[in-house]
């Protein structure tokens, strides 16, 4: 069986200005990155997004059941999905993140889909790219190294070091840096501080960028990132320090969407990259507004399960922009061998057929069902198909969701493509055509943040209570106290389990959710609430990805998946 590399390199890219000519673009709407991929214009842009009288397409958001190894292919499906409209004569668009190089050489490989379903050039996308996420690094480092340099300069404004927390980045996996002491080595090299590095795709930076409009809006939102407080606890600002300007210079560029295509060439915007469990999850609002202007329908992905990216779609990014990106329809996937994981089997005997252990593990795709079934609008449930799959699992998934009521369809875009997504997309438009639905967030922003997280931990989670720490509780009161209560709140929690216990998989019950600190993120406009052990810097494992990529003497890369 070829690899996803192998079968990438077994496609000749169209020209970019072909895939752009798809859409209305013509090349002086593009700046190149080459052949193959290349950024939309600013001036395009602007004209684009400025005419709100335009058509708008259909937004189909992309989730999935809880995460296991066994796979869900979240962005597989996504990628095939936009091509399965186009195999029907519609407007199919993909929005995607762009991956980060954290888990391309830890252990989860690269994020650009998979079999028959990727976006291309795989090799670059998964690596450098076009250079956004090392400009997103240099301007939260900007910011870092200018909040110490105004210490060393005499700290006019009063900063208290130990309310410091903008932290530097790096996009890595890197567990050495997660605790560090800054300063050392005498009075030339500034304060001695305690502080630490984050995966830049966890930083406010990240958030920032992907949740901004304009360029406009973007310098505004970094100003307003706190990197710390007063000696009297006043909030301090990246605009207090003068460091906004030069951040917004270092991401002129990065905050325009880059466009690729699929192995098919179907049209894909790949834009940003927030981890859904430390981050809200989403590619940027320019990309999906922009492919909303452009196509028909307009396929994107809320991160890792309902309980995270998805939730954080509806309530951070598509809340406070109602009607421009509220979702029209959601696709809830599951995978046989997924729900085989929560019904208990181990990864080493899911290729064995077990009916019972799907069923067992159905608990856990109803309440992501009742997830994504509260906002208001339809949704399909994907059957994303497994070779391992047999019919028997197949029909007891498909037998459970029609017993519910719920649409439901088979897709196999792994090894066909967009012909393996023919049923879900037309299930998809005869939803949206039937019973269109009118987008509701989960919980009003307005409330106190307490009780925010009280909705979380019961609609979302099935949690019984929730417990805040005293230092936790703190940090609200400081919040409160300076306006910040009103900002929708972000979970950063694992991603392996409804409970902050990565090893209690289904659906359980009779559990609290524990949060042990918060955390503002003021230019990204929402509060992070840290659950159980989350870190917003990962840690390679023991055999990482990076030891089985190498490069040939032609310059072939070989290893990436």
């Amino acid at each position: 069986m070829p690899s996803d590399l192998e079968i990438a390199h077994s496609v000749t890219a169209l020209p970019i200005t072909e895939i752009a000519a798809k859409l209305g673009l013509a090349p002086d709407d593009l700046e190149m990155y080459g052949r193959d991929k290349a950024k939309i214009s600013r001036a395009t842009l602007e004209r684009m997004l400025s005419d709100k009288s335009g058509p708008r397409g259909k937004l189909i958001v992309v989730t999935a059941i809880t995460p296991t190894p066994a796979g869900e292919g979240k962005t597989t499906v996504v990628i095939g999905l936009a091509q399965g409209l186009c195999k029907l004569g519609r407007k199919g668009i993909a929005a995607v993140r762009e991956p980060s190089m954290g888990p391309v050489f830890g252990m989860k490989g690269g994020a650009a889909g998979g079999g028959w379903s990727q976006v291309i050039p795989m090799e670059d996308i998964n690596l450098h790219f076009t250079g956004d996420m090392h400009a997103i690094g240099a301007a939260n480092n900007l910011l870092a190294a200018m909040t110490d340099n105004h210490i060393y300069q005499g700290n006019a404004l009063g900063l208290d070091l130990r309310t410091i927390a903008h932290k530097r980045c790096l996009d890595m996996n890197d567990r050495a840096l997660r605790d560090i002491v800054a300063g050392l080595g005498g009075r030339a090299n500034g304060y001695p501080r305690e502080s630490g590095f984050q995966i830049t795709v966890a930083s406010e930076v990240m958030a920032i960028l992907c949740l901004t409009e304009s360029l406009a809006e973007l310098k505004e939102r970094l100003g307003r990132i706190v990197v710390g407080q007063t000696t009297r606890g006043l909030p301090v600002t990246a605009a207090d320090l003068g460091a906004h300007g030069a951040m917004a210079a270092l991401l002129r560029d990065a905050i325009k969407p880059n466009l690729v295509q699929t192995l098919e060439g179907t049209p894909a915007f790949v834009h940003g990259g927030p981890f859904a469990n430390i981050a809200h999850g989403c590619s940027s609002i320019l990309g999906t507004l922009l492919a909303l202007r452009l196509g028909e329908y307009v396929v994107t992905e809320a991160g890792f399960g309902s309980d995270l990216g998805f939730e954080k779609f509806c309530d951070i990014v598509a809340a406070p922009r109602r009607p421009a990106l509220s979702p029209d329809a959601v696709v809830l996937i599951a995978t046989v061998r997924a729900l085989k994981m929560h019904g208990g089997v181990a990864k080493t005997q899911l290729n064995r057929e077990d009916v019972e252990a799907v069923k067992r593990g159905l608990p856990n795709l109803d309440r992501h069902a009742a997830n994504v079934g509260q906002i208001g609008v339809p949704f399909v449930v994907t059957i994303n198909r497994f070779t391992s799959d047999t019919p028997a699992e197949v029909e007891a998934v498909a037998a459970h969701c029609r017993e519910r009521g719920w649409q439901v369809a088979v897709n196999d875009v792994w090894a066909r493509g967009g012909e393996g997504a023919r049923e879900l997309g037309q299930t998809l438009i005869d939803a949206m055509g039937t019973a269109p639905g009118e987008f509701q967030p989960i919980y009003d922003a307005s409330r106190p943040i307490v009780e925010k997280l009280q909705t979380l931990a019961k609609k979302v989670y099935g949690a019984d209570a929730i417990e805040i720490s005293p230092e936790a509780m703190k940090q609200i009161a400081w919040m409160e106290a300076h306006g910040f209560d009103k900002l929708p709140v972000c979970v950063a929690k694992t991603q392996y389990s409804f409970t902050d216990d990565p090893t209690r998989r289904g659906a359980p019950t009779g559990f609290a959710l524990h949060v042990r600190a918060l955390t503002l993120s003021a230019g990204a406009g929402f509060v992070v609430a840290l659950m159980g052990d989350i870190l917003t810097m990962p840690g390679l494992p023991k055999h990482p990805a990076a030891m089985d990529i190498d490069i040939d003497a032609a310059g072939q890369i070989t290893g990436l998946f």
